[in-house]
C-alpha cells in the first residue's frame, strides 16, 4: 500500500504539470480553502530534495499563484466585499474571521496580510476585507508580494528539510513536514484567538465591565401636603 502511494506520487512529481498544478492549487486555495495547496507544495519539496523537482520553479510557482488568488480576492472584496460582510451571520466561524481580518488589518496594517497567510482561512478573510475597506493598492500588493513568497519559501524549504532527513523513505519527509505546518498553524490560531483591541468582542466586554452612571440626586420639591 505504502509503495503503491509512493508511485503515484513519483509519478505526480514528475509530471511536466506539476508546476502548473502548484499554481492553480496556490490561486484557488484563496476561494476553497479545503484545497490541499500547501500540503502540495511541502510534497514538491520534500521531493525536491530526492532529485525530483527544482526548488526554484516550485517556489515561484507556488508565489506566482498565491498572488494571483490574493488580487482576485482583493478586487471582489473592493466590488463586493462590504455588502457580502454585512450578510455574514453573527456567529460562525466565517464571521469570527472576518472580525479578525478587520481587527489585524487596524492594529497591523499590511503586515496583516502576512500574518494571515499562516492563519487557517485567514487569507480569505484579509484579502476580501482589504478590498472591502478600499486598502491602498500599492500598500497591498507590496505586502501581498512578501506574503506569498514567504509563504511558498516556506512551505517549499519545511518540504525539503523533511525530505533531506528521509531521503530513503520520502514519505515519512511529507508527514514531518505537513506536520510540522499544521503544528504552526495550531499555534498561530490559538494566539489569534485573543481578541484586538476595539474589535466588538473587545468592545463589549469594555462596555460591560464599565461602571454605570448614577442618576443625580432630585431637585423637585414634594408637593405641599404630600
Amino acid at each position: 500500500m505504502t509503495q503503491t502511494i509512493l508511485d503515484l506520487i513519483d509519478q505526480a512529481m514528475a509530471s511536466p504539470w506539476l508546476y502548473a498544478a502548484l499554481f492553480a492549487l496556490a490561486a484557488l486555495d484563496a476561494f476553497i480553502i479545503v484545497l490541499p495547496s500547501e500540503s502540495a507544495i511541502i510534497t514538491a519539496g520534500v521531493f525536491a530534495a530526492t532529485g525530483g523537482p527544482e526548488l526554484l520553479p516550485i517556489m515561484a510557482a507556488a508565489g506566482t499563484g498565491a498572488m494571483i488568488g490574493d488580487h482576485l480576492g482583493y478586487g471582489l472584496g473592493h466590488r463586493y466585499g462590504a455588502r457580502f460582510i454585512e450578510r455574514l451571520p453573527e456567529k460562525g466561524r466565517r464571521e469570527r474571521a472576518f472580525t479578525w481580518a478587520r481587527g489585524a488589518l487596524q492594529q497591523r496594517g499590511g503586515m496583516a496580510l502576512v500574518v494571515a497567510r499562516y492563519v487557517p482561512g485567514g487569507r480569505t478573510a484579509v484579502t476580501l476585507t482589504t478590498g472591502a475597506i478600499r486598502f491602498p493598492v500599492r500598500s497591498f500588493v507590496a505586502f501581498d508580494a512578501l506574503a506569498a513568497g514567504s509563504w511558498a519559501v516556506y512551505c517549499t524549504l519545511v518540504g525539503y528539510l523533511g525530505g533531506a532527513a528521509f531521503e530513503d523513505n520520502p514519505l515519512y519527509g511529507v508527514v514531518l513536514g505537513v506536520g510540522f505546518a499544521l503544528t504552526l498553524a495550531a499555534l498561530i490560531e490559538l494566539i489569534r484567538q485573543k481578541p484586538f483591541p476595539g474589535s466588538r468582542k473587545d468592545s463589549t466586554a469594555s462596555v460591560r465591565s464599565a461602571p454605570q452612571p448614577t442618576a443625580p440626586p432630585s431637585t423637585d420639591h414634594p408637593a405641599v401636603g404630600s
